[in-house]
């Protein structure tokens, strides 16, 4: 089954977008098509969203589901109009909350994203620019201010990894490849010995690790299967025998893994 599924924000958009995907995923036998459409603040906004659900409604065959954090009803009517499936996501949770709490919620858009309203906004950058500066053991003068740092073979999701947890979670990550030329004899460096109950170790499946190295550099021995196998083997033995936690990262989001690191690693979010 094929379903359209639209998340449909006044503001970001994330919101609706992380809590919608959560819900979708919960449905393993349909196939949707995902459409995030953020910043919808006005009548004429409203209306041509109305002409794309019924666009999409009639290409289907069924109607699209709309999961929205709208906080101007008078957008919300005219989505309603639509022929879509409408989940109003702060209504379902923010009317129990307010009678718990007794109180009436602002109803404003972009609390939760929002600069003035983020205390942690400057320490989200900081942790980012971090990554960033330390990324692909370009440096690793600073690795005493890092709180982890992730090694592994290159194009094993170390980047990717540390990036996530800087931007949702303040978290100074750096990473260090061990390369090809590393192999020969593999052994931590001077720099990731002294920063050792830091480190972390990220492995892959060697067949899909030669396949994301074939997108850049196809038909290399840098991509041969055999390159892959051995540059991998000879990392997990080295972590191995150098007692570094690590873990497989074929079959896990950006999203699992840095929470999976996290709780091994016993280094706290900086911020949730």
């Amino acid at each position: 089954m094929k379903r359209t599924a639209f998340f449909i924000s006044d503001g970001t958009g994330i919101t609706a977008e992380t809590l919608g995907q959560s819900l979708l995923a919960q449905f393993e036998n349909i196939t949707f098509t995902k459409l995030t459409k953020p910043y919808i603040d006005t009548p004429e906004k409203a209306r041509a969203m109305v002409q794309q659900i019924n666009a999409a409604a009639e290409s289907d065959g069924i109607r699209p589901v709309i999961f929205d954090t709208l906080v101007n009803q008078e957008i919300r009517d005219i989505l309603a109009k639509s022929n879509g499936f409408m989940i109003d996501i702060f209504s379902s949770f923010l009317a129990p909350l307010e009678h718990e709490f007794q109180s009436r919620s602002s109803y404003s858009v972009g609390k939760s994203h929002s600069i003035s309203h983020n205390a942690n906004y400057m320490q989200r950058i900081e942790a980012v620019n971090f990554a960033l500066d330390n990324d692909d053991g370009a440096r690793t003068r600073y690795y005493d201010k890092a709180d982890l740092i992730l090694i592994g073979v290159s194009r094993c999701g170390k980047t990717p990894t540390c990036l996530y947890m800087a931007m949702q979670f303040g978290i100074r990550a750096a990473n260090y490849p061990l390369t090809e030329e590393d192999m020969e004899n593999l052994q931590l460096t001077a720099a990731l010995k002294k920063h050792k109950h830091k480190l972390f170790g990220l492995t892959i499946d060697p067949d899909r690790l030669a396949a994301i190295r074939n997108e850049r550099k196809p038909n290399s021995r840098y991509s041969s299967f055999a390159q892959c196998e051995f540059e991998v083997r000879e990392v997990e033995k080295m972590l191995r025998r150098e007692n570094i936690n690590f873990i497989d990262s074929t079959h896990f989001s950006v999203e699992e893994i840095s929470a999976k690191i996290l709780v091994e690693m016993g280094v706290e979010r900086k911020f949730k």
